[in-house]
């Protein structure tokens, strides 16, 4: 049985690449950072830029591409960007159009690549501090949510924020906000805490993206930013073409989570 855990990242790029996995990557190369994509034109990327900036919570990008390249020079140097990631989605007008395992075909001498931090980066921190991660536990892509909370406009870039949800015990909510606070570069500390009809989500075990994942008594639902609020982002301001991730399925980058923190 391959290991996915404890495989380096350029071992685990290469099978993506060769499509040999295509499944989401959540607990892949622990230790390493994985990375949110977003892929525009050059005539957006400047207004999407602003907008990274003015939500760093959602958004802490964690590296540019030229304009055209499909290479990246720090973290993750000889990925293909059109062809690393398991699962792409492509939206045109800000509709779904659909879904490939890679997009080298679709490609453009226009395109500018945001590759953004993930909150699965910080996952392998929680776990090594015994703080349980419950879609790991069952072998799920983790639930996201679009939910009421606005995001800073910039250009024509305007939306929801997405979130992340993980259930913990309540003895367990503290030491998480703690850990993940010191990494603000995958999202940092939770933007909710609790009851989730606070922040707009109506039916918890009804999520936008992702995989519902059992909630114990007593559990709270904890809420973290989420890479995925380009794509609500991008429904809303309806570039004409867009590429992003399938949610969940992450690029893999040769980052040390230990490198993304204070």
């Amino acid at each position: 049985m391959v290991d996915y855990v404890t495989m380096p990242p350029k071992e685990a790029r290469w099978l993506i690449r060769e499509g040999k996995y295509t499944k989401q990557t959540s607990g892949m190369c622990a230790g390493y950072a994985q990375a949110n994509l977003a892929v525009l034109p050059a005539e957006y990327a400047y207004d999407f830029l602003l907008f990274t900036q003015r939500n760093p919570k959602s958004c802490p990008v964690l590296e540019v591409s030229d304009k055209g390249s499909r290479r990246l020079n720090s973290i993750a140097p000889g990925a293909d960007i059109a062809a690393d990631i398991p699962k792409y989605r492509i939206y045109k007008n800000g509709v779904l159009e659909g879904e490939y395992t890679d997009v080298v075909r679709y490609w453009r001498e226009d395109f500018v690549s945001f590759l953004i931090g993930c909150s699965f980066s910080f996952e392998s921190e929680l776990l090594s501090s015994d703080i349980p991660v419950r879609h790991i536990e069952e072998d799920r892509n983790v639930p996201m949510y679009i939910t009421s909370i606005d995001c800073v406009p910039a250009g024509i870039f305007h939306g929801k924020m997405v979130v992340s949800m993980r259930p913990l015990p309540p003895d367990q909510v503290v030491k998480a906000v703690t850990v993940t606070a010191s990494m603000p570069r995958v999202h940092g500390a939770p933007v909710h805490i609790g009851d989730p009809e606070v922040i707009g989500i109506k039916d918890i075990n009804k999520p936008d993206f992702g995989d519902s994942v059992t909630i114990h008594p007593g559990e709270v639902p904890v809420f973290w930013a989420c890479g995925v609020t380009p794509q609500s982002v991008v429904m809303s301001a309806k570039p004409s073409i867009a590429i992003t991730h399938a949610p969940g399925h992450m690029l893999i980058t040769d980052v040390k989570n230990t490198l993304l923190k204070f």
